[in-house]
């Protein structure tokens, strides 16, 4: 409280003291190097470089501010789910980083109007938000430290916009979701790019179809493929919970595995019959080498239906030479 109290003296002698005041809304304290936050925030599509001539851009930060957020959050849930085991503190910890979540977090404290970036360079960019946020972690890292930056995490993020026990139980990767599924029941599915086309600021997007045995499960769009297919098979996760859906769907898998099993059968006799039919330049059998297969063959048969049949009783199996007599 103190240490506020002094930074916020010192900003009413600072130029760009409003920049100062924009992140202590955000933050809840002053920044001390303004300048890591304000690079937080620029997206590589600026281009912009240092007098060295070095990129100036958030990457280098969104990589820091990963590790660090993983460690915070993974702090986090193992203190507030004790008992549990390592895959659903894994789990919930993903669903907390991961890029949608982030995305919103961004939003709700109001990063994503301060973020720079290309004209060229859509807002709708499904990374740019939770990219400047993991940067911004690694901002304050840097800047205030380790504790300060988990404290930012505990009472600014998690306490405000996140239900730990809700989001611990939510389902977040449908497409894994989908593919267990569809291998415990022996579904064929296939995930098909159906179209790609550019929005109104000419970034490329992607709409994917899922198909259950051949039949339209689910549609989505996204961003990036990934996008496109998590979102198609959110749709299909839904849809195989019909009843309806899944008779049909049952009929199709039924309907393919008997077509599987009529057109194996044919083909292999046509094979055999095939291999026994002589070829046009083929010279003419001899009677007497067919008369000698067909003897040799059946004297062959002959001796083994004279062989005796084996007992499969373990009544007749012989008794082991260290078994000890009854």
């Amino acid at each position: 409280m103190l240490r506020n109290k002094i930074d916020k003296i010192r900003l009413l002698f600072r130029k760009n003291r409003e920049s100062y005041f924009c992140f202590y809304r955000i933050l809840g304290f002053y920044p001390r190097n303004i300048h890591i936050y304000e690079q937080a925030l620029l997206h590589k599509s600026t281009s912009l470089r240092s007098e060295k001539g070095r990129p100036l851009n958030n990457e280098r930060l969104e990589f820091l501010g990963d590790a660090i957020l993983d460690a915070i959050v993974g702090d986090i849930v193992y203190k507030r789910f004790e008992g549990k085991r390592e895959g659903f503190l894994t789990n919930t910890r993903s669903k907390i980083v991961q890029r949608e979540t982030l995305n919103k977090l961004a939003v709700e404290i109001g990063l994503d109007k301060l973020i720079k970036y290309s004209t060229r360079s859509s807002s709708h960019n499904s990374y740019m938000y939770g990219n400047a946020f993991e940067a911004f972690i690694g901002a304050i890292y840097l800047d205030q430290g380790y504790e300060r930056c988990k404290q930012f995490m505990e009472q600014r993020i998690i306490n405000r916009y996140i239900d730990l026990d809700s989001i611990s139980r939510k389902e977040v990767n449908f497409k894994s979701k989908l593919i267990e599924w569809s291998q415990k029941n022996k579904m064929e599915v296939s995930f098909e790019l159906i179209e790609q086309f550019l929005d109104h600021d000419c970034n490329p997007v992607f709409q994917t179809e899922i198909r259950i045995e051949g039949l339209p499960a689910g549609t989505g769009t996204g961003y990036s493929k990934k996008e496109s297919q998590q979102n198609a098979a959110q749709m299909a996760v839904k849809k195989v919970k019909n009843t309806a859906f899944l008779v049909s769907v049952n009929e199709a898998k039924t309907q393919r595995i008997m077509s599987a099993q009529v057109e194996v059968i044919p083909e292999t006799e046509s094979t055999e019959l095939e291999d026994k039919l002589p070829e046009e330049n083929d010279p003419p059998l001899d009677a007497n080498e067919v008369t000698t297969e067909v003897v040799s063959s059946a004297e062959t048969t002959a001796e083994a239906l004279e062989e005796p049949i084996q007992s499969k009783s373990p009544y007749d199996a012989p008794e082991s030479p260290d078994r000890d007599p009854q």
